[in-house]
């Protein structure tokens, strides 16, 4: 990182010491929380499980857990819920789009070095508000952009990135495919290059705005180009069509094309196998959240701040016969979990994170785990012994990690961006009724560590999270600067103060997820209705 540090990176140590750390194994009996010893709880889990697998089948299991976990972590996650008989496991916890599944060549990456951003002469970057989802990928475009290089944006917000953006089109989050079809289109003609057989139905119906010639014609212009999907491009709705056009545009560009990692093993996910289209097959995350599973199995998930519908993910927590909870912490699971397994954060464990380059970065733990808390890859080791599922003696995470890497650190040559579908006839309409939710994670929200650490939380990206609508919108429903307003979606509401942002696209509602106020609403792209409460109050922003 050339010895950069992002804030993030300097000050989440303060959230290891949370006064919300669990320290010992808790059961639910009677309604009430009690400690007990780690014999107790595991045989209790090994118990349940059984019993709903017998009564109900092995698919009425599901495991979730964060790209925050380690690759041993989530391997194992993977290995025990197969050797139950159940496919159900996966991290992509706020990804709604799943069409892409089986159909993707390798892994999602960065598709390049990081070094190699920096000699990058023009950049497209489809969904992310680089300073806050990727502050250390963000500097090096920076200092990119203080010499030639020209940055493209195609966003739904318009924040400021604090460097040189050559072109941009902020549009509302159901137009993003659209605009990445126009550019597309424009890129082809300037290149005098034939449309990527895969889209050209699609991209052959859009008409070329002023905004995407000019993100096409600079594009066109490089020389060492490439295209990125961020954060909010992977949560769309439409994740796969942005990823598919992506890629024509790479083609028709001679760019290259990758995706900026959302977490610290995002990468890792992927090759650790926590995945359901491994065999046997199962459930993604959302139909696990959609279609409730009898058994939950929560590694690092806080299911209402991690998911991409938290209110579909409460509901489906509070539907179920158990929920494991394995966390370093005890938070809102206390509602709708039967078990709490105090689990080791990555500071106080041996593990491997792959980050988005490929690599495969090891380490060990610093200090030993807090009371009786234990590495992750331990418990759901003495879990598969219990279990009696077979393979699963490991001494130490070292084994874990040769069985399924072997000494490979550098993973790059084997991962692959391209995506293999049928043709793409048409991409999602441009305009969508209603007023549309535009849904970011904040920088201080993005895991459980950040969201802890007091100092990160008194900045002003942590404040409570306010309802963002251009001038426009808030006259038509009536709202001025700091009213509070009712937000609902689905069967749940949430009250912030609104601000106004002329910046934001028409009719849409720049709302943050992964946030305790916004936890009962719903996905984090969708139709909302917003209105004043019937008392006019103002409420601090």
């Amino acid at each position: 990182n050339e010895c950069w540090l992002s804030d993030k990176d300097r000050f989440s140590y303060e959230g290891l010491n949370s006064a919300q750390r669990l320290a010992k194994p808790m059961l639910k009996r009677d309604g009430q929380w009690r400690e007990v010893e780690w014999q107790v709880a595991l045989d209790f889990v090994v118990q349940e499980l059984k019993r709903i697998r017998e009564q109900h089948g092995a698919q009425a299991v599901g495991a979730l857990a964060t790209p925050h976990q380690t690759l041993e972590e989530l391997y194992l996650l993977s290995k025990l819920t197969r050797g139950l008989g159940s496919g159900n496991v996966d991290f992509r916890l706020r990804q709604s789009d799943f069409s892409a599944d089986g159909k993707v060549a390798g892994v999602p990456w960065l598709g390049m070095k990081v070094a190699e951003v920096s000699g990058l002469d023009r950049v497209l970057v489809v969904g992310s508000t680089l300073r806050k989802d990727h502050p250390l990928l963000a500097h090096r475009l920076r200092q990119a952009t203080k010499r030639a290089t020209q940055l493209n944006l195609i966003n739904p917000v318009d924040d400021d990135l604090l460097m040189r953006v050559a072109h941009k089109a902020i549009v509302a989050p159901a137009a993003m495919p659209d605009m990445l079809a126009q550019v597309v289109k424009a890129a082809a003609a300037a290149r005098n290059a034939a449309l990527p057989e895969a889209v050209r139905g699609a991209v052959e119906r859009v008409t070329v705005t002023e905004a995407a010639q000019r993100i096409a014609d600079s594009l066109a212009s490089g020389n060492n180009a490439a295209i990125f999907l961020g954060n909010l491009a992977q949560h769309h709705p439409h994740a796969t069509q942005l990823h598919a056009l992506a890629q024509a545009l790479a083609e028709v560009t001679g760019a290259r094309f990758g995706f900026l990692g959302e977490a610290a093993n995002s990468v890792g996910g992927y090759i650790a196998g926590a995945l359901p289209y491994a065999k046997p097959a199962g459930m993604n995350a959302a139909q696990m959240l959609a279609q409730p599973r009898k058994a939950y199995l929560l590694l690092g998930v806080e299911a209402e701040l991690d998911t991409c519908d938290p209110q579909q993910a409460l509901a489906a927590m509070r539907g179920a016969e158990l929920v494991v909870a394995m966390s370093p912490y005890q938070h809102r699971a206390v509602d709708y979990a039967q078990v709490l397994l105090p689990i080791a954060p990555f500071t106080e464990t041996a593990g491997t994170f792959i980050n988005t380059e490929g690599t495969a970065q090891r380490f060990n733990g610093v200090v030993g785990p807090l009371g009786e808390a234990r590495p992750a890859w331990k418990v759901l080791r003495v879990l598969g012994n219990l279990l009696g599922i077979p393979v699963f003696d490991y001494y130490n995470a070292d084994e874990v990690r040769r069985e399924l890497l072997g000494d490979l650190d550098d993973l790059s040559a084997g991962l692959d961006n391209r995506l293999h579908m049928a043709s793409l006839d048409a991409v999602a309409p441009a305009h969508a009724a209603g007023v549309q939710r535009i849904a970011e994670v904040p920088i201080y929200s993005a895991d459980a560590i950040a969201r802890r650490a007091p100092s990160l939380q008194k900045t002003r990206d942590a404040a409570p999270p306010a309802a963002g609508m251009n001038r426009v919108l808030a006259d038509k429903l009536g709202i001025r600067e700091g009213d509070a307003v009712r937000v609902v979606q689905g069967a749940g509401t949430a009250i912030v103060p609104a601000a106004i942002d002329d910046k934001l696209p028409a009719d849409c509602i720049r709302l943050a997820a992964a946030r305790p106020e916004t936890a009962e609403l719903g996905a984090m792209f969708g139709t909302v209705t917003v209105e004043p409460v019937a008392v006019r109050q103002k409420v601090a922003v």
